[in-house]
């Protein structure tokens, strides 16, 4: 695992780190591709927690669907990220009624 430190502005400046499994969604350098940070950025805002990990990716046309692990315990989240940097349908994977 590699740990990568992402700065984010969102009103004040918002720091996070993440760490990064290599499953093929990132970057050859191992670094989270543009949807991938995006979805990492997005779910620490929508937890507010900076604690997350990113589990994994799978690219679609579409958009990419990503799933992140927040907090000690790496609570499953999940989102779909787009490759200008947006984001939708963030939610929980053990309490899908939560946002």
């Amino acid at each position: 695992m590699r740990r990568f430190v992402i700065a984010g502005a969102i009103g004040a400046s918002l720091s996070l780190s993440a760490c990064v499994e290599d499953t093929g969604g990132s970057g050859a350098s191992g670094t989270p591709s543009t949807a991938e940070q995006a979805c990492l950025r997005d779910v620490t805002v929508a937890t507010n927690n900076p604690d997350v990990v990113l589990l994994g990716s799978e690219f679609s046309e579409a958009g990419t669907l990503v799933r992140v692990g927040v907090g000690e315990n790496q609570a499953p989240w999940q989102c779909i990220a787009y490759n200008d940097g947006t984001t939708a349908g963030i939610q929980s994977l053990t309490d899908e009624g939560m946002l």
